[in-house]
């Protein structure tokens, strides 16, 4: 590994890779597979459909966004669960990145566009991966059981290709637009996504993180007969 790698391989504040509970988590997902490739792509599965996807979390707390903090709870939100991808990737030895754009999102359920406010997430979080030579998008936010519950096409990654959101849901509504890529960061900017967050989002931080973790997947049956915007 070259030495322009090295700070993608390094533990981070929040890219926590050195805590004991991620290198368990890497090295359980990854198994005796030793395709950096193969690696990744459990790694990916193992974030995305192991943690749960939600958007209700406390944003004025540093741990909502720190990888180790995100695995002990078995939830977050995209930031902190691209951070846990890029904590496992480290572990086992595969440069990791984190990276973020402001999308607008045309499915969210009631409550929670009430809260925001708006369609606009900022800061939306995803992890690059250095593979093949090549840095990879991969996206963990929503998982599987999710993805079922809001008739979204759920993102797979092969290590290949980039794995982006999907413009459309299985029913050709809007899904997600993508609208400003704010680039690739060592480690997760927190104190710029705190900020920005309470600007915009004064409703959904003051809500701070109450409720169980898969509150939000309840929440989608009051979508089901949205049209497309």
């Amino acid at each position: 590994m070259t030495e322009a790698m090295d700070e993608f391989l390094r533990p981070g504040r929040f890219i926590d890779s050195d805590a004991e509970s991620v290198v368990t988590f890497a090295c359980q997902a990854v198994g005796a597979e030793r395709d950096p490739v193969a690696r990744a792509v459990a790694l990916y599965y193992a974030v995305r459909d192991g943690i749960v996807y939600t958007p209700y979390c406390d944003f004025r707390s540093v741990e909502t966004y720190r990888a180790s903090a995100c695995l002990e709870r078995g939830s977050g939100f995209c930031v902190a669960k691209a951070a846990l991808l890029a904590a496992a990737a480290r572990a086992v030895q595969i440069p990791a990145r984190v990276g973020f754009a402001d999308v607008r999102n045309h499915l969210a359920s009631a409550r929670l566009r009430r809260l925001m406010n708006t369609d606009v997430f900022y800061y939306h979080g995803y992890t690059d991966l250095r593979l093949g030579g090549a840095w990879v998008k991969a996206t963990p936010a929503f998982d599987l059981r999710l993805c079922e519950r809001f008739g979204v096409r759920p993102l797979e990654f092969d290590g290949g290709s980039d794995s982006l959101f999907h413009p459309y849901d299985v029913n050709g509504r809007r899904h997600l637009e993508y609208l400003h890529d704010r680039g690739p960061h060592v480690d997760v900017p927190v104190a710029a996504i705190q900020d920005i967050f309470e600007r915009y989002y004064p409703g959904l931080v003051t809500a701070g993180g109450g409720g169980a973790p898969d509150r939000f997947r309840q929440e989608a049956d009051p979508i089901s007969d949205q049209t497309s915007g």
